[in-house]
C-alpha cells in the first residue's frame, strides 16, 4: 500500500501525472451541468437556464458535502500511509465510505419534503420557480450515488490509480448527452428531461468506479463493512472541511446574487448569472486539479518527514498553478462572447453577459496562490488555517461587497460583477502572506533536520 513514488518520483513529473486525471475528471462532472444549461437553452429558453441556476446552490452543497468527506479520508489515508500505519489507513477508508451514506441518505428525505422551500429561497418568478423544483426533485435521486462517485474518486487517486476517477465520470457524461438529446430534443421534455438525464448518468458513473473499486479494495485487503469508527470522524471532517468551504461557498454565494440580481434586473438578471457561472467555473478547473494532485504527495512527505521535498512541491504547484490560470486568463477575455454564445442566442444577453463576465474575471490569476494555499494547509492538517482561508473570499468579503455595492451604493447588476475582482485581489494578498510565512517556517524546520543529518554523520565518523 506504501505509495514510494509520491516520496522518490521528480515533483514535476508527478504534479502532471496527478493533476491530469483530476483536471478531466473535474471538466467532465462540470459538463453534467454544462449539458442540461446547453440543451435547455436552446429549448426552453431563458426561464428554463435560470430554474437551472436557482438549483445550483443545492448541487453545490451535495458536491460540497461529499468532496469534504472524500478529501479529509485520502488526506488522512496519504498521512498514515507515510507513516507507514497501514491499518488505520485501511480504517479512515472503511470510516470515510460510510459517513457518505450516512449523509447523503438523510437529504434525499429533506429535498422530497422541501424542495419548495428550498427553491422558494432564490424569489425567482412563478414559471422558474415551477420549473427549477421539478428538476430538483427529480436530481435528488441521484445524490447518494454522486457522493459514493466523488469519495471512490478521491480514494483511488490515493491508492495511486488516476484512470478510474477519468473513466467513470466521462462514462457519465456521455451518458447525460445521449439522454439529454434523446429526451429534450427528441421528445420534447425540456427541463423533466434534463433532470432524468442527469440522475441515470450518475447512476452509470457510480456503477462503474464501484466495480474498479471492488477490484482495488481486494488487492489492498481493504473490507467496507457499513461501520464508522467514531476517532476517525473529527480528523476527517476538520482535514476536509475547507475543502467543503471552496464548494459550498459558491452554491451559497450563487443563492445571494441570485437574489441580488433577481431584485435589480429581474430573471433576466438569473439568466445572465447563469451563463456566465457555467463558464467562470472552467476557469477554477486547472487551478483545482493541481491543486489537489498536491494533497495527497504533501501529506505523504509530510507523514514521511520529508521537509525538502514538501517546500519544493508547494512552489512548483503555485507555479504551475500561475501559468495554467493566466493562460485561461487570457484566452477567457479575448473569446468571452464566443463562449457565453453555446449557451444562449439572444444577441442582447450575450453582449451583457461578456460585458459582466470580463469584469469578473479582471482579476483572476491571483486566485491562483489563494487557491492552492487553501489546499497546502489542508494537507499539512492545519485545518483553523485552512477554513478560515477558505471562507475568506467569498463569505467574508465578497458576499458582504456585492451587498453593499448592490444595496449601498445603489451600483445595480455592475456591484454584484465588481464584486469578484476586488475580493479576488484582497483574498489573495491575505493568502500570499500566509504561504510566505509558511515558507519561511518549513526553512528553518529544514535547516534543524539539516544539522541533526550533519552531527549524526559526524558521530557516527568519530565512531568508526
Amino acid at each position: 500500500m506504501s505509495n514510494k513514488e509520491f516520496g522518490e518520483e521528480k515533483i514535476s513529473r508527478l504534479l502532471i501525472k496527478f493533476s491530469i486525471p483530476v483536471i478531466i475528471s473535474m471538466l467532465v462532472n462540470e459538463l453534467y451541468n454544462m449539458v442540461d444549461t446547453f440543451f435547455i437553452g436552446r429549448t426552453v429558453g431563458g426561464e428554463g437556464i435560470a430554474a437551472i441556476i436557482a438549483v445550483f446552490p443545492f448541487q453545490r452543497i451535495i458536491v460540497a458535502l461529499s468532496v469534504m468527506i472524500a478529501v479529509g479520508a485520502m488526506t488522512s489515508f496519504s498521512r498514515y500511509n507515510g507513516q507507514k500505519d497501514y491499518d488505520k489507513a485501511k480504517e479512515v477508508l472503511n470510516s470515510g465510505f460510510s459517513m457518505i451514506l450516512a449523509v447523503m441518505a438523510p437529504i434525499v428525505l429533506l429535498v422530497m419534503f422541501f424542495k419548495q422551500n428550498i427553491i422558494g429561497i432564490i424569489g425567482a418568478g412563478e414559471v422558474v420557480e415551477a420549473l427549477a423544483s421539478e428538476y430538483l426533485g427529480i436530481i435528488s435521486f441521484g445524490v447518494i450515488f454522486l457522493g459514493l462517485t466523488v469519495y471512490i474518486s478521491h480514494t483511488m487517486i490515493a491508492l495511486g490509480n488516476t484512470r478510474v476517477s477519468i473513466i467513470s465520470t466521462s462514462l457519465g457524461a456521455l451518458t447525460n448527452i445521449i439522454f439529454d438529446y434523446i429526451l429534450v430534443i427528441n421528445y420534447g421534455m425540456g427541463i423533466k428531461g434534463a433532470a432524468i438525464s442527469t440522475t441515470v448518468s450518475q447512476i452509470v458513473g457510480f456503477i462503474y468506479a464501484f466495480y474498479k473499486f471492488k477490484e482495488m479494495k481486494k488487492e489492498y485487503g481493504i473490507s467496507l463493512k457499513l461501520n464508522i469508527n467514531p476517532s476517525y470522524i473529527i480528523p476527517i471532517l476538520l482535514v476536509g472541511i475547507s475543502s467543503f468551504v471552496i464548494e459550498a461557498e459558491d452554491g451559497i454565494l450563487m443563492g445571494n446574487l441570485s437574489s441580488l440580481l433577481a431584485g435589480t434586473i429581474g430573471d433576466e438578471g438569473l439568466v445572465i448569472l447563469g451563463v456566465v457561472s457555467k463558464v467562470y467555473m472552467f476557469l477554477f478547473i486547472p487551478i483545482f486539479g493541481i491543486a489537489q494532485a498536491m494533497q495527497p504527495i504533501a501529506a505523504y512527505n509530510l507523514g514521511a518527514n520529508k521537509l525538502g521535498r514538501l517546500k519544493k512541491l508547494m512552489s512548483k504547484t503555485i507555479m504551475f498553478s500561475l501559468v495554467a490560470s493566466t493562460v485561461l486568463w487570457i484566452f477567457s477575455l479575448i473569446f468571452a462572447p464566443n463562449m457565453i454564445s453555446l449557451f444562449i442566442q439572444d444577441e442582447a444577453i450575450i453582449e451583457d453577459a461578456a460585458f459582466a463576465f470580463r469584469i469578473m474575471i479582471s482579476a483572476f490569476p491571483l486566485l491562483s496562490v489563494y487557491y492552492v494555499s487553501i489546499f497546502y494547509f489542508q494537507a499539512m492538517g492545519k485545518a483553523k488555517t485552512s477554513i478560515l482561508t477558505a471562507v475568506l473570499r467569498q463569505l467574508v468579503i465578497m458576499l458582504p461587497i456585492s451587498i453593499l455595492l448592490v444595496k449601498g451604493l445603489n451600483f445595480g447588476s455592475l456591484g454584484v460583477w465588481l464584486s469578484y475582482p476586488i475580493s479576488d485581489f484582497l483574498a489573495s494578498l491575505a493568502a500570499f502572506m500566509l504561504i510566505r510565512n509558511e515558507g519561511i517556517e518549513l526553512n528553518v524546520q529544514i535547516n534543524v533536520q539539516r544539522q541533526k543529518a550533519e552531527e549524526k554523520a559526524l558521530i557516527t565518523r568519530n565512531n568508526m
